[in-house]
């Protein structure tokens, strides 16, 4: 990252703020007054009108500021100069199944990377007004406050979050093995339905530590400068570096990191068991 581009990232971070509150304001409008829900291809992955209008407005500002770089959007895919070293990754509504069972979990998130690697991130909560901001060397923050990752040091002691992604009908890489497995270590595994929400909150410390496959840059990429910059570590399941689009990640407070990937590693998928098969093949009860 050179040298000019990391000095305009209080400037960035700020675009990102007032794209993801208007994307929340979006949210907001729309909250309990939805006509209909759509599947986009895939059992369970919905979109709705508020999805589509949240990126709208997302968009808007992000191009009215600065419309000389790259986009990808999950509603709208590859958008402006997919060339440029700045590429935003924006999520309008991270948990729209929560959102549209009004379960007040879900997120715009608002990620920025130079040259491939994060180094923005906003990730806001209009239910529950938290807005989450981070610019790698400038610190993390909750609501304009400092926040750190906990300091939880064993595996044994932790409470873990994770989710399981849309294709986990027809995959025997599904989490569910994982799932267990760690519930089982742990003081327990949570799942909130929004990745975005899970990174913010390891990184203010409800959470000690978050995996998932099945994801999308613009699901993380916010979230990860959050929990590296409040002082956590984020990698692959094996404790190499990250690709973003890689489709996994294990983010922690660091001080858990080495255990729970050694854990990960050595679960089997449930379908390599004996007598189980793969589930989607078994006869529901």
């Amino acid at each position: 990252m050179s040298v000019n581009r990391f000095d305009r990232l209080p400037v960035f971070l700020d675009i990102a703020t007032e794209a993801a509150l208007a994307g929340g304001a979006v949210l907001k409008s729309y909250w309990g007054k939805l006509d209909g829900v759509e599947e986009k291809g895939r059992s369970g992955d919905l979109v709705t009108a508020a999805d589509k209008a949240a990126e709208a407005r997302v968009l808007e500002v992000l191009r009215r500021h600065v419309p000389e770089h790259g986009i990808l959007a999950e509603e709208s895919g590859n958008l402006g100069r997919q060339a440029s070293p700045f590429l935003w990754a924006i999520d309008p509504l991270d948990g729209t199944t929560n959102y549209a069972h009004q379960y007040p979990v879900f997120a715009v998130s608002v990620g920025l990377l130079i040259e491939g690697k994060p180094a923005v991130g906003v990730v806001y909560n209009p239910a529950t007004d938290e807005l989450f901001r981070a610019a790698k060397g400038l610190g993390a923050t909750r609501n304009r406050v400092s926040m750190r990752v906990s300091t939880t040091d064993s595996l044994a002691r932790s409470l873990l979050v994770t989710g399981f992604a849309y294709d986990r009908r027809e995959t025997d890489d599904n989490n569910y093995a994982e799932f267990c497995y760690l519930t089982h270590l742990t003081q327990g595994v949570r799942r909130s339905g929004s990745a975005s929400v899970d990174l913010a909150h390891v990184a203010c410390g409800c959470l000690d530590g978050y995996w998932e496959r099945g994801l999308s840059p613009w699901d993380i990429a916010a979230g990860i400068v959050l929990v590296e910059e409040a002082g956590g570590r984020v990698t692959a399941y094996d404790g190499s570096p990250l690709e973003v689009t890689s489709g996994r990640l294990l983010a922690t407070n660091g001080k858990i990191h080495r255990e729970t990937s050694d854990r990960l590693l050595e679960v089997r998928p449930l379908a390599s068991l004996p007598g189980v098969g793969h589930l989607s093949e078994r006869s529901p009860v």
